[in-house]
């Protein structure tokens, strides 16, 4: 007695031959729609053959007619087809996402430099859209793996800014902003507009969010490393939203975008001032890792993201910068 193979050594592409030569009944049509020779499929019938312990198809008359057993055959090959063109076709494994039905959790990791009103509008915005989804916010931070933590599915999605984001990460821009400083009401730049010299920016005392990578700069200082340049930083703070609080009872000087000093001009005693020294504009960022970029949830939650980072940048009026 033969020793029947085992169905893994069974590739997809025969049990497609089987389906199609016992739907067709002959080995000439069921060439014709495989898109191959009737010799091929005359061989791999054989192996059927020989795999099943059955004729499949027989001489009736001019034709051939399957056999019983292949006929009890033809439905569930005609199934596990429609099954693997199922798992294998991207637009059906992956299920359309339904914000007001889902229970989805959203992992975002993100820093507070872009708007302090941006993550409370992306929380609104997610919570108004998917009420039954759960949003956990972690802390961009120097001990914070963010690339691995991507990687292994921590996280879905990193938001802040960088001069040079990941390469093996996808990025979206969310915005840019220019480069200004945040001073107290009293502080010399405001006092004397014409000596606010690049120099003298330099020689001040700053005031600088904690670096999101151990060791190294941030963005402000890697760009006056590169010119060849350095500033007094007096103080580096982990928690963004509260320099400004710092900057109006110092002569401290924070440097960052426009648009997160502007939401403090009118509630804190702190004016903006142009910054001497020439910074490229400060882009922000989502950045996302290859094992999510088809998900349905992922791909909408980078859209919220986008249109709440669009609707802060043209929402708010520009404050105007006193020195310049």
């Amino acid at each position: 007695m033969t020793q029947r193979p085992s169905s893994i050594n069974i590739d997809l592409h025969l049990v497609r031959v089987l389906h199609t030569v016992i739907a067709e009944r002959s080995v000439s049509r069921a060439a014709l729609r495989l898109r191959t020779t009737q010799p091929v499929v005359s061989a791999q019938l054989r192996r059927l053959r020989a795999l099943t312990g059955d004729p499949l198809l027989v001489r009736s008359g001019a034709g051939l007619a399957p056999t019983d057993a292949a006929l009890g055959m033809l439905e569930p090959a005609e199934r596990l087809l429609r099954e693997a063109d199922a798992l294998f076709a991207p637009k059906a494994r992956l299920a359309p996402f339904s914000p007001a039905r889902s229970a989805v959790t959203f992992r975002i990791a993100a820093s507070d430099y872009l708007d302090p009103l941006f993550l409370p509008g992306l929380v609104a915005r997610l919570n108004e859209s998917a009420p039954g989804a759960q949003v956990e916010m972690h802390p961009l931070s120097a001990e914070f793996d963010y690339r691995r933590k991507l990687a292994t599915g921590e996280v879905d999605l990193v938001i802040g800014n960088w001069l040079e984001p990941p390469e093996e990460l996808h990025l979206g821009r969310l915005m840019t902003d220019e480069v200004v400083c945040l001073v107290a009401a009293g502080h010399p730049a405001l006092r004397q507009p014409r000596a606010w010299t690049a120099q003298r920016y330099l020689d001040c005392e700053h005031v600088a969010p904690t670096a999101l990578h151990m060791g190294g700069p941030g963005v402000i200082d890697e760009h006056l490393r590169a010119r060849g340049q350095a500033r007094r930083v007096a103080v580096q703070a982990a928690h963004f939203s509260l320099i400004p609080l710092m900057v109006a009872r110092t002569h401290l000087v924070l440097t960052t975008g426009r648009q997160f000093c502007a939401r403090y001009v009118g509630v804190l005693p702190v004016e903006i001032v142009r910054c001497p020294v020439a910074f490229p504009p400060m882009a922000y960022y989502q950045l996302w890792h290859e094992r999510t970029h088809a998900a349905g949830a992922a791909k909408w939650l980078r859209e919220q993201v986008r249109d709440v980072a669009r609707e802060l940048a043209v929402g708010p009026a520009r404050t105007k910068g006193r020195a310049g």
